[in-house]
């Protein structure tokens, strides 16, 4: 109960999704990497069409059913968690913002044959995203696009883009989406990036020179994408703190497991009072990540409009992923310090959880300023 994220008083339908996904990423993600053929066989099974109503193929699950497939996902490998959870983002926006005209390519998402990707982040527009600089021209019926994205997750893998460009200089109302295909003129990709974790989600640069696109490919009002990119953000909050809690679940799996096989001056690590106190409090913290994660998605669930949940939600989580997977290696000794080992790869891993879809630092910021909206 204390380690799992669905619990049993959960919907028998979601306690079976955690068995299935788990079962599907024991048997087939143990390998670290990106490989297109596991987003593939998520796609038979469902998952990439986890956030589309069903008349695109999709299942239309609640966030909480979506947390608890991330979190069975991430237990094992967190790269494919973190293209899936930016897929279903990147599909949910399209139907919401542009569905009649590209009803074909959702249809697509759904059955993991097209891979989503968002591009949002710059050199010089990472947590404020006001400050992007890629801007969209408009002449006649189309617009012309012109900058650079970074750390853009599967760029040049993905097959649909959703693109966040200036149109003018409103810093509240200038910034438009569009949504754009691999092969779109105009449109490259760099190499993908070397990342100290992860390294199942590929990322890399995407860059727009004169790429001309119709205007049938905004998304939403012009002017209308900041609130675009911040509906898909809250949501994506979420998954990362469902991620958070897969790998640092795993982490103290790992570790129990050392502390009762292993022994020291005649007994059990498991026997020695200090060793059993650290491994107490790793799980707590993962138990408190687990239900302030489970609340959020069941805010957003329940038409909740206030993004706080999802930034504590995000920033306690992951913060608590990194203090339990620093804590696992440390309990392994020396054998966590292996590269051999997965005790280190979760530990490098869970710093990046820390970083994407909005620093943590940014996430409080959202937070204490929800306390203080309070007082107005």
């Amino acid at each position: 109960m204390i380690l799992d994220f669905v619990f049993e008083s959960d919907s028998y339908e979601n306690r079976e999704l955690a068995v299935s996904v788990r079962k599907f990423a024991e048997a087939n993600l143990g390998e670290v990497g990106f490989d297109r053929a596991h987003f593939s066989r998520m796609g038979e099974l469902g998952l990439t069409g986890m956030s589309l109503d069903e008349r695109y193929g999709g299942s239309a699950m609640e966030s909480l059913s979506i947390a608890s497939a991330l979190f069975e996902i991430s237990r094992i490998q967190l790269g494919p968690t973190i293209y899936l959870s930016v897929h279903l983002m990147v599909a949910k926006i399209i139907q919401q913002y542009g569905a009649d005209e590209n009803a074909d390519l959702l249809h697509e998402m759904a059955a993991g044959r097209a891979l989503g990707a968002f591009c949002l982040t710059e050199a010089q527009a990472g947590s404020d995203a006001y400050a992007l600089r890629t801007r969209a021209e408009k002449s006649g019926n189309s617009w012309t696009i012109n900058g650079e994205k970074i750390y853009i997750t599967s760029a040049g893998l993905a097959d649909a883009y959703v693109v966040f460009a200036r149109t003018s200089d409103d810093k509240k109302n200038g910034i438009t989406a569009f949504l754009l295909r691999k092969d779109h003129p105009g449109m490259s990709f760099g190499p993908h990036e070397k990342k100290m974790g992860a390294e199942g989600s590929p990322i890399a640069t995407v860059t727009f020179e004169n790429c001309k696109v119709d205007d049938s490919a905004r998304l939403g009002e012009v002017g209308g994408g900041y609130k675009i990119a911040l509906s898909g953000l809250n949501r994506g909050r979420v998954s990362i703190g469902a991620a958070a809690c897969g790998l640092a679940s795993r982490s103290i799996e790992i570790a129990r497991a050392h502390l009762a096989e292993r022994t020291q001056f005649g007994q059990a690590l498991a026997d020695f009072q200090g060793l059993r106190f650290m491994l107490a409090d790793m799980a707590t913290q993962l138990y408190a990540s687990i239900l302030l994660t489970r609340d959020a998605a069941q805010r957003l669930d329940s038409g909740g409009k206030q993004n706080w949940p999802s930034s504590m939600a995000k920033f306690f989580a992951s913060d608590a992923a990194m203090k339990i997977t620093t804590d696992g290696v440390q309990l392994l000794g020396g054998a966590g310090y292996l590269a051999d080992y997965t005790a280190e790869r979760l530990m490098r891993d869970a710093k990046m959880l820390q970083i994407v879809e909005g620093a943590n630092q940014i996430q409080r910021l959202i937070v204490a300023r929800a306390l203080f909206d309070e007082l107005a």
